[in-house]
This record gives C-alpha cells, structure tokens and sequence, in this order.
C-alpha cells in the first residue's frame, strides 16, 4: 500500500511502525477507551469548574477557603493557625495532615498586592504559551496545524486565565507542570526539575509528575536526571515532614479527618473530570470525553520525547482520579489540564498512519533460485 504524505507532523506518527496485528490491537485498545469514556455520562461528578461568584455553592467553597486564608495571613495570622480556623469555620477535615496545603503558595499571595499576582499568573501562562508554541512550530509541517494545536492549548488553560481563581493551588502547579514538560530538553533538565519541585512545593501531589519524568529518564538512560528528580523528590518529602510537624501542633483527635480516597469510580471520571476542567465542557458530555479520549490518544501517537513524556503523566493522573479521586476532589484534573487538548491536533495523522498499517496486506514472497 503507497504511504500517503504526512500532512501535519514532520514525521509519522509512533504508530507508521507497527506490523498489521499490532495496530488493528491499537485500534481495538483506542476502541475500548472511547467505549469506557461514555461511562462518564452515569458518572457522579461535580459542576465544571467556574470563577463565577454566581456559580458558587457557598461562602465556603474551596476557592473562598483559600482566599480567606491569604487574607488572614496578611492581616498577621500565622499560616497553620488561620488554616485551621478556616477550616474548621467551613466544616473541612482537619486530618490527616495533607488536608492542609503547604504554606508557600499563600505565604506569597499574602505579601503581594492583587494585581502582582494576576500579572505573575498571566506572565506564567504566556510562557507556557511561548514554550508550546515553538514546540509544535519544531514537530509541524506549517503553521496552520500550529495555529491549531495553541488553539487546543487556549482550550486548556480555559480556567486557568480566570482571575477569581488565583488562590487556587491547582490553577499554579498544574501551568508549572506545563512549563517544565515543554522546556525539558535531553541533556538539558536542571530548570525542568527546579519547576517541577516549584510544583510540588505549591501541591504535593505534583509529586506524581516529579515520579513519572524519574522513572522515564532513568528508564532511557538518563541516569543524572533521574537523580536530579530524586533529590526534588527527597526536597518535598523533608518539606512535608515538617508541614506535618505544624499541623499537629494546631489540631487534635477531635477534628474532623477526612473520609479518604477511595473513590473507584474508572476511566469514565477521569475523561468527564477532564472534560470540566477544559473548554470541553462547552460540548455535550458524550462529545466531550470522546474528544479528551482522542486527544489522549494523539499524545501517545506524537513521536517526540516530551510527547511520550506528556501522555506518561496524563495516564499517571489518570490512573490516580480513576482510582482515589472521589467527586468533590475532580480538580486533580488541573494539574495535566492545560496540554490535555493539544493531542487533538496529531489525531489526524495517528489515525491515518494506525488505519494504513491495520489494513497493510502486503506479503512477502521467498523464491526458490535454482542454479
């Protein structure tokens, strides 16, 4: 069968390799993902995630939480002592201890005028912005399928540029994760590794990135970046040792703890979650996980290293939602949301390059030479 031109990508898709019995088992597994995904329609979840007053619960959703506590820690209270007051206010769980953020995120916003951290929060989505950008001008044919692809990356920043949800500790790990993905290079990755741990200093379970770019910088030889990610690794487990230590001293055996994670709920929450922590959520929810499905699918297509990179730690959180997250805890889905569409912009050619080898029937024949 001729190859047809690669149209978007400047080279085929990781797929252009496989033999005719692994990419009809490609398509079958792509098959059963976007047959799981439509799970997330009898999924209990939450309301997309929203800066909106308006849209609010109450005085004490997550997000007025978190503004409360920098507030309080600008008028002089001490970090640990305003977060437990405001949580016990809001009839949060006090234990165990990690249901109270790290202090440096909110020790920064409270020393800083409003308008600082806005300009902080849009300076780091521009140059997430900038990073991707010449990032897909390197992987793409042309510009239009650029221009597509930072469409898709707008898509996913959609709650990140909403101004009422500075104080949320998300909103700032998950564009740092972005950032340290895109600007990892091999043999160079001492600034990815210095924003990861940035990261996880903001929200610890940006741990999980941290684990994830270890694992597969040790597992393609990169043997001093996956000691670089250990020592960030050991910097947070130290910096919680001692997050620990003062939250004891500032709760008891009385406070509420908190019910667990557990939740159990699969595939189908991690696309619907997702799904509302994108601009996908403007879709139906059936359209919605079935477009998130293909997009993951795109990112494993993508043959580039920070591609597989991306798709490692978006299967790495998803296993986690699929697995702890519990409905009110969906927005662990905005530590990966803001790359997550971009998948959708290799689609094209990782179908074609999948489709083409499923139906490959070319033989070989042996011929016997006679002399």
């Amino acid at each position: 069968m001729k190859l047809p031109a690669v149209q978007w990508l400047a080279d085929p898709t990781r797929f252009a390799v496989l033999n005719r019995g692994g990419a009809r088992i490609a398509l079958a597994i792509l098959g059963l993902f976007l047959l799981l995904s439509l799970t997330a329609l009898v999924t209990v979840g939450p309301p997309p995630v929203s800066g909106d007053p308006a849209k609010r619960a109450d005085d004490q959703s997550d997000v007025v939480l978190y503004e409360s506590i920098v507030a309080g820690v600008a008028h002089g209270g001490g970090y640990y002592a305003v977060t437990a007051d405001a949580l016990r206010a809001g009839n949060y769980p006090l234990r165990p201890f990690v249901t109270f953020r790290l202090p440096g995120l909110a020790m920064v916003q409270a020393h800083l005028p409003r308008l600082a951290i806005l300009a902080l929060l849009y300076a780091l989505v521009a140059s997430v912005f900038a990073v991707w950008g010449m990032k897909l001008r390197a992987g793409m044919t042309r510009w239009p399928p650029v221009a597509i692809g930072l469409t898709l990356l707008a898509g996913g920043l959609m709650a990140f540029v909403q101004s009422d949800l500075w104080a949320f500790h998300e909103i700032w790990a998950g564009l740092l994760i972005a950032l340290a993905l895109g600007i990892r290079r091999k043999g160079r990755w001492i600034e990815a590794v210095a924003i990861g741990l940035l990261a996880m200093l903001i929200r610890e379970t940006a741990a999980l990135f941290a684990i994830v770019m270890l694992a597969t910088a040790w597992f393609e030889g990169q043997k001093r970046e996956a000691i670089g990610w250990g020592i960030a690794l050991a910097c947070l487990a130290v910096a919680l040792g001692l997050h620990a230590h003062a939250v004891g001293q500032v709760t008891n055996a009385a406070d509420p703890a908190s019910p667990g994670w557990a939740g159990l709920h699969g595939y189908g929450f991690f696309a619907k979650a997702m799904v509302l922590s994108t601009a996908l959520q403007l879709f139906p929810m059936a359209l919605g996980v079935l477009l998130f499905t293909l997009a993951l699918f795109g990112w494993a297509a993508w043959k580039d290293q920070a591609a597989g990179r991306v798709f490692l730690t978006l299967a790495g959180y998803g296993l986690a939602l699929a697995l702890f997250a519990r409905p009110d805890t969906f927005y662990w889905a905005l530590m990966v949301a803001p790359l997550s569409l971009i998948g959708l912009a290799f689609v094209p050619d990782a179908l074609r390059d999948l489709v083409r080898q499923a139906l490959d029937r070319r033989r070989i024949t042996v011929t016997k030479v006679v002399r």
